[in-house]
């Protein structure tokens, strides 16, 4: 696992991007949250509180139910018991459109192919802020523009959304959040299909805007360098939550992910580093004992 150097990363957030339709971050209320479905608990009475402007990763092995979770924050998946509150306010009682122009949502999933150019996937994030079948203003194109520049797709306007590779409908899919110009965010591993560089971008684009945002990430590197707290999950279950220099410990890894790590700083940021240990690299291993075995 590696993660390079964040310019922006925790406790350097740019202030947030302005513009039509913007709304401030909000505080995000997971209360005593659990998921039942078909019999089998997949959340179990999860609470975590997101000030506003913070990053918070969720990370955890699979199954740990970080998707889940996600699901019930946006309105996919109704929870069994606990609440979702934005600013005080219950999601699930939340006007659909009012939500929208507060909470944005990047999913890992795409319910299928859209038979829309790029620019009209973009577009849509625009749709909370304008009346039933109003068309795009000055502001709303201003606005797609910049998100299709800001995630390197401005070249892609035109084209069939089904048919770009996955890393480039996920950049889309950034970018149709971004248009929606909402202050908080759940993104469900917004890193998934994208090359090294495009990672970077994407979560260095979270940290500039200054949003909430809970962000569900496999790589610990990335989400040590750019979180301000990571909350670890484990069969639906919080094991851990803190700053990534207090969760990521050598013994947490054993107990959660069962691998051997080393915990490193990254020369520039000071942010842990994850090096996975494999049998022949292990501290005080000779390289005549790893030949022998």
């Amino acid at each position: 696992m590696t993660a390079g150097h964040p310019e922006t990363g925790p406790g350097t957030r740019e202030p947030g991007t302005t513009g039509p339709g913007t709304t401030e971050p909000g505080t995000l209320d997971i209360d005593d949250v659990s998921v039942t479905v078909d019999g089998r608990p997949l959340v179990n009475r999860v609470s975590l509180t997101v000030s506003p402007g913070e990053v918070v990763g969720l990370v955890g092995p699979n199954g740990a139910g970080k998707s889940t979770l996600l699901r019930t924050v946006y309105r996919a998946l109704r929870p069994t018991s606990g609440r979702i509150l934005l600013n005080g306010a219950d999601v699930w009682r939340m006007p659909g459109k009012r939500l929208a122009r507060h909470l944005a949502a990047v999913l890992q999933e795409h319910a299928g192919d859209f038979e829309l150019t790029v620019y009209e996937v973009v577009a849509m994030g625009r749709t909370p802020h304008k009346r039933p079948f109003a068309g795009d203003d000055a502001d709303d194109r201003a606005v797609v523009t910049a998100a299709l520049t800001e995630l390197d797709v401005a070249g892609l306007a035109d084209v069939p959304f089904d048919r770009l590779s996955g890393g480039e409908k996920q950049r889309v899919l950034i970018a149709r959040a971004l248009a929606q110009r909402a202050g908080t965010m759940v993104l469900d591993e917004p890193t998934n299909h994208l090359d090294l560089r495009h990672q970077l971008d994407a979560l260095r684009l979270v940290r500039r805007l200054g949003v909430t945002a809970v962000v569900a990430l496999h790589d610990l590197n990335l989400a040590a360098s750019f979180c301000d707290r990571l909350c670890v999950l484990e069969t639906g279950r919080v094991v851990a939550h803190g700053t990534p220099r207090d969760v990521l410990t050598p013994a947490l890894l054993a107990e959660v992910y069962r691998v051997e790590a080393h915990i490193t700083a990254h020369p520039r940021s000071g942010a842990p580093q994850v090096t996975l240990l494999s049998g022949n690299d292990r501290p005080g291993r000779s390289r005549a004992t790893a030949a022998r075995t």
